[in-house]
């Protein structure tokens, strides 16, 4: 059985295709600070263990 990843609706875009975090902004015009902030945001999401969204299915 293959590594079973948990993506919620809009989590794409603060991860990396490996599952990890994406520290910088994806746009060079977008506020880093404020990027930075979402990505710490979302990570408390994480930390609460909020129920996923969307469950994604990824082979290994």
């Amino acid at each position: 059985m293959g590594a079973v990843s948990v993506l919620r609706a809009g989590d794409e875009k603060f991860h990396y295709s490996d599952g990890s975090h994406r520290w910088t902004a994806p746009d060079p015009e977008y506020d880093q600070e404020v990027w930075e902030e979402q990505v710490r945001q979302h990570k408390l999401g994480h930390l609460r263990n909020e129920p996923p969204r969307v469950r994604i299915r990824r082979i290994v």
